[in-house]
């Protein structure tokens, strides 16, 4: 079973990633569940939430895009269909259709696409198939959300009587209408609505003349609301009519939430499987923002992130547009334990980090952005002790608080546990506590842990070089500049660089020279030779990177020759074809000379017709005899080559087009030179070369020595200026 600590979690920043994906769900459930995703002990459970991820991933770019999955929340019903004899209103009942709705189009949709989404359709045969709760609640309730005149009888009837005395309500108010404003006891606006209802809006000195009941007056008091007598009479028809109407409504509403109850574990599952693929979309939409992958996780004890990016720092960096360098880390049963050393500020901690966050995450269900060629294992435990560990709660001092942790770390430390330590052994006398913390990491390596710590202590950076199965390993930094690369390497421990950086932080040359006398000559020469060994690393590296590109130019304009020698050895032979060709035809024309010749002399036909026989036959004796299959192949190689040629002449065309485009824009963007009288000039579009005579405002005119042209000053171009 997985062990994660609060104090991990917090030291990873776990719960920043958490915020991200919940701020990418579309609902109130999916956002709630993605801030509760936890580490998965179960490994098939893990597998198939990993495959999933990576399934929805994949539809971002295929052709078939997952359906809207999205909901409002049910739980509000799901509460009162527990009730017994409660009832739901009618916009529950549409709700409670539209997930049954979404859900169903979601099963057939994975199920017809299972070869796309085989996991995801796994998820989803476990949850039942049904168009009851959705036929039922369509039978009465409309898409608006409204009960429907046929969703029973007696409402049908109700529903025609109240059509019909609406109709009578309205007829008599028209009467009325007509009647009073005829005799002049209207107000200018006629008539109002006051509760619901038709009134007259009749002028106060004629109320009394008005048949009816007063249901209001104006503010002035100026104007009575009258509803006429006839029509009050139809109005309380309709308020008997509007409480039956009520009623039947509310049975209805009584007899539905009846029938739908039943499914109410079902209604559950639904809203559970809606929010569970939301929080899967989720996750799949942060790791295409991280690049995110599903790296291959194996049994065998071996940890290896390839390029490996921490995915907070690199959504920060991406909002900045600053570059964020990814890291290359591998742990194996014969390098367990990483010692990382070097100056601050070099991105120790964060490679320590990025390790610990990408487990974390990979565990719990998320894809990582690592190179695709990365693996690893599954821990079972993954501890930490990064940042500042002082505890003001409990009255513990940093070194009091790290030693508590390190106690927990031996409690809990086996061969498939991950420790984490950032500054390992500070917070006390560097001599003992650098002591104690060698104690510690030869503990944790005989345990068969896998870990990484970063320090500054020289007795730990040895003891990394003396263990068979840990290592070293420095960030590197710029020798001239001292300034970090952000790039670990493997191998070799790194210097603190103290006191160079603080000479080039500007601290007096001899107060750093007084410093060092403080010290023992040895930790000097012994930290001196680690920096000049990562000054010569670092030279190493860039001269690496130097002849990697020589190597990849090298290669490529290898390929290129030998492309251009086989095009050569290609028109060499065709060359050589073309020529024996002619040569055999040159032949036969001086024999046919001489033929026609011997013909003219001779006149002897007989002679002429047997040496163009003979000729011939000879000829024929050299042609190899073509079979039809031969035949149309050759004639295919033979389209082939026309239509490569063809190809080829059209990208050269392109290509002269493209030139001609670019020098005509080159030209247009070139500053036009000031025409001045005596210069040689031409027109854009010609060949004739004149002299300017005449400049008037935009007209010029130009002698071509026959004749002069008077033409304007922009269509024309300098050919040589005046000297």
């Amino acid at each position: 079973m997985i062990s994660i600590t609060d104090k991990t979690l917090q030291d990873l920043e776990f719960n920043t990633v958490l915020q991200a994906i919940s701020e990418i769900c579309n609902t109130d459930l999916g956002k709630e569940k993605a801030l509760k995703i936890k580490t998965l002990n179960n490994k098939k459970e893990l597998m198939d939430n990993l495959h999933q991820t990576s399934e929805y991933v994949s539809s971002f770019t295929n052709n078939n895009a997952i359906p809207n999955h999205g909901f409002e929340s049910i739980n509000h019903e799901i509460k009162f269909l527990a009730i017994e004899d409660s009832f739901l209103e009618v916009g529950s009942f549409r709700k409670i259709a539209t997930i049954s709705e979404t859900v169903n189009v979601l099963l057939l949709f994975l199920k017809k696409f299972n070869d796309y989404y085989p996991q995801l359709n796994a998820k989803s045969s476990q949850v039942e198939y049904t168009k009851f709760i959705a036929q039922k609640i369509d039978e009465i309730v409309d898409k608006y959300g409204e009960i429907k005149d046929n969703a029973s009888p007696v409402l049908v009837e109700v529903r025609r009587n109240m059509n019909l005395v609406r109709g009578k309500i309205n007829q008599s108010f028209g009467l009325a209408l007509s009647q009073y404003s005829g005799l002049g006891y209207l107000d200018d606006i006629k008539e109002s609505i006051v509760e619901n209802r038709r009134v007259l809006a009749v002028s106060a000195m004629y109320r009394r003349k008005v048949k009816g009941t007063i249901l209001g007056n104006s503010k002035t008091g100026s104007i009575a609301y009258i509803e006429p007598e006839a029509t009050l009479r139809y109005s309380r028809e309709l308020s008997n009519l509007e409480y039956e109407e009520r009623e039947e409504i509310t049975r209805i509403l009584k007899q539905l939430t009846n029938d739908i109850r039943p499914h109410l574990e079902l209604l559950k599952t639904y809203q559970e499987f809606l929010a569970d693929i939301d929080v899967v979309a989720g996750k799949a939409k942060y790791a295409n923002k991280i690049n995110g992958i599903l790296p291959n996780i194996i049994e065998e004890k071996r940890l290896f992130f390839r390029e490996a990016f921490h995915p907070i720092l690199y959504l920060n960096n991406k909002k900045k547009g600053e570059v964020t360098f990814p890291q290359t880390i591998e742990l194996t049963d014969k390098s367990r334990i990483i010692v990382i050393s070097g100056p601050n500020a070099g991105g120790k901690t964060i490679s320590l980090k990025t390790v610990g966050l990408l487990q974390l995450m990979l565990q719990s269900g998320m894809l990582i952005p690592v190179h695709e060629r990365s693996e690893t294992f599954l821990f079972d435990r993954i501890l930490t002790d990064i940042g500042d560990n002082q505890s003001i709660e409990n009255h513990l001092s940093t070194y009091s608080y790290r030693l508590k942790n390190m106690n927990y770390f031996l409690k809990k430390c086996n061969d498939k546990t991950l420790f984490l330590i950032d500054e390992f052994g500070t917070g006390s006398d560097p001599e003992l506590g650098g002591a104690l913390a060698e104690t510690f990491l030869e503990e944790f390596y005989h345990r068969e842990a896998f870990g990484i710590i970063t320090t500054h202590y020289s007795n730990l950076k040895i003891l990394a070089n003396e263990l068979p199965f840990a290592s070293n390993a420095n960030m590197l930094f710029d020798e001239k500049s001292l300034e970090p690369l952000y790039k670990l390497i493997l191998g070799q421990a790194g210097s603190s660089f103290t006191f160079e950086v603080a000479q080039k932080n500007g601290i007096p040359f001899g107060l750093i020279n007084r410093a060092k006398k403080k010290i023992e000559g040895g930790k000097v020469r012994f930290d001196k030779t680690i920096a000049t060994l990562q000054k010569e690393r670092s030279k190493l590296e860039k001269t690496s990177q130097n002849l990697k590109e020589e190597e990849v130019r090298a290669r490529e304009e290898s390929t290129k020759m030998q492309n251009i020698n086989v095009k050569i050895q290609d028109k060499l032979e065709r060359y050589q074809e073309l020529y024996d060709a002619n040569q055999r035809l040159i032949y036969m024309g001086q024999k046919v000379d001489d033929i026609s010749e011997k013909y003219f002399n001779n006149k002897d036909k007989k002679f002429l017709i047997g040496e163009f026989l003979k000729m011939v036959e000879i000829e024929n004796s050299k042609r190899k005899k073509v079979t039809v299959k031969e035949k149309k192949e050759k004639e295919i190689i033979q389209k082939e080559i026309i239509k490569e040629v063809a190809v080829k002449v059209e990208e050269i065309r392109e290509e002269k087009k493209e030139k001609k485009i670019k020098a005509i824009k080159l030209e247009a963007n070139k500053p036009k030179p000031i025409l001045k009288l005596g210069d040689r000039v031409r027109m854009v579009d010609g060949k004739a070369i004149g002299t300017i005579d005449k400049i008037e405002k935009t007209k010029v005119t130009v002698n071509y020595g026959i004749f002069t042209s008077k033409v304007a000053l922009d269509s024309l171009e300098l050919v040589e200026a005046k000297k």
